[in-house]
């Protein structure tokens, strides 16, 4: 055998073993990757992806579309080598560190039930936007999640209580209620006013400390009573950063005349009630599988545009967002073609 074909062969044989090595030999990150898009003004598996309820709705046209990053990898199912060279090499994907997507104390179960907590109260937020966009009046209302077993509120106040007052002052932030709490000394009472089915209750519970803080056991969060039911099916995505299409299309439906005068709008942000936009990760994934939908216009939370031009695709036009009202009337303008339209850019 010749030198030549002996060093082609032996370099086979070493191609061959890394390639096996590679494709056995798992590392710890995780490949983040475009994602599917929903129409939230269209249907999923044949059901609207927003249904209105008990309040009046119009005709819509074009997409205000929702976008998603994918992933592979996790503590429970790590990549092999290859995948992950594969992904470095693919300018439309990124490859990341397990720890930035699970942290080291937080199974991967746990983090998938959070991101779904995370997108249910973002719909729940949402729609609060869009109502306060449209002036349409809610009650905010504060439940009662969960309640420690060995703490002074078990056994008096249950998952599910709406908790009114504290010390007979009203109350509609938990950051009141918790205010209310520390205020008192540790071993001192609080009485709580407590809505539990067709019953108002007054229920008193002693502080304990802990951490240095007095205490009663409960954890809260704010819900609402809105007029008239929103229904959001999207399927298995989860996490918050689909808000701001949610609050847009919820607006859209509630409004007479079709919002995107038939255009393709993609776009991403968390929502707050008040209406303000937040940035999101993974955007440079996001703007890929929205021109991949065949979006033209992208709107982006100001705290994402300095990364997102530096990864827009060719023929997609990215729209900064601040709020709702600023994307809301971002659209219009570019429908209308009167007034100003925000750029990333400037």
């Amino acid at each position: 055998m010749s030198r030549r074909a002996l060093t082609l062969l032996v370099s086979g044989f070493l191609v061959l073993a890394l390639g096996i090595g590679g494709a056995l030999v798992d590392v710890p990150y995780v490949v983040l990757s475009p994602g599917p898009t929903e129409n939230t003004l269209g249907q999923i598996d044949k059901q609207p992806v927003i249904k209105i309820t008990g309040r009046e709705t119009y005709p819509t046209s074009g997409s205000l579309r929702l976008v998603t990053v994918a992933y592979q990898g996790g503590p429970t199912s790590q990549i092999d080598l290859l995948t992950a060279l594969r992904g470095w090499i693919d300018p439309t994907v990124a490859v990341v560190p397990q720890e930035t997507i699970f942290a080291p104390d937080r199974s991967q179960k746990e983090v998938e039930e959070e991101n779904t907590v995370e997108m249910t109260n973002s719909q729940d937020d949402a729609t609060a936007a869009a109502l306060n966009e449209l002036k349409i009046p809610y009650r905010t209302v504060i439940s009662v999640v969960s309640v420690a077993k060995d703490k002074p509120a078990a056994g008096k106040i249950e998952k599910g209580d709406e908790i009114t007052s504290v010390d007979g002052k009203p109350v509609t932030k938990t950051e009141e209620v918790g205010e209310a709490v520390r205020a008192r000394r540790a071993g001192e009472e609080v009485t709580f006013g407590i809505t539990r089915g067709d019953e108002d209750l007054k229920i008193t519970v002693p502080t304990v400390a802990a951490d240095g803080e007095p205490v009663v056991g409960v954890s809260m969060r704010a819900t609402y009573k809105f007029p008239f039911e929103v229904d959001i099916n999207v399927g298995e995505v989860g996490g918050p950063s689909a808000g701001l299409m949610f609050s847009l299309g919820i607006v859209d439906k509630l409004t007479e005349g079709p919002m995107t005068g038939g255009k393709q709008i993609a776009g991403t942000g968390t929502i707050k009630p008040d209406g303000t936009v937040g940035p999101i990760g993974g955007i440079p994934q996001k703007l890929v599988g929205a021109r991949d939908a065949g979006a033209t216009i992208f709107l982006t939370p100001a705290g994402n545009c300095a990364e997102a031009l530096k990864a827009v695709p060719d023929g997609l036009r990215l729209v900064k967002a601040e709020t709702l009202n600023s994307a809301k009337l971002a659209i219009e303008a570019l429908v209308s073609g009167k007034g100003k339209v925000p750029s990333c850019s400037g």
